[in-house]
């Protein structure tokens, strides 16, 4: 069974990490996705560029994936 949604997900500001679930022929896989959100007029958008400012954020956000 295929599911579409992140087992779990870290915010900190607008750096958003999910975490995704991946049955394997070796078991349990986990990868993560690292996005920053923006609005753009009403909208809510997000992308994987980040600028130098956005380092920071990244990193505790990766450490607590990574926990």
């Amino acid at each position: 069974m295929s599911n579409n949604q992140p087992v779990h997900e870290i915010r900190l500001g607008g750096i958003k990490a999910a975490i995704w679930e991946n049955e394997t022929p070796n078991g349990l896989r986990f990868n993560i996705q690292l996005v920053r959100l923006f609005k753009d007029g009403d909208n809510w958008k997000q992308t994987t560029s980040f600028s130098r400012e956005d380092l920071p954020l990244l990193v505790k956000i990766a450490d607590r994936a990574h926990s």
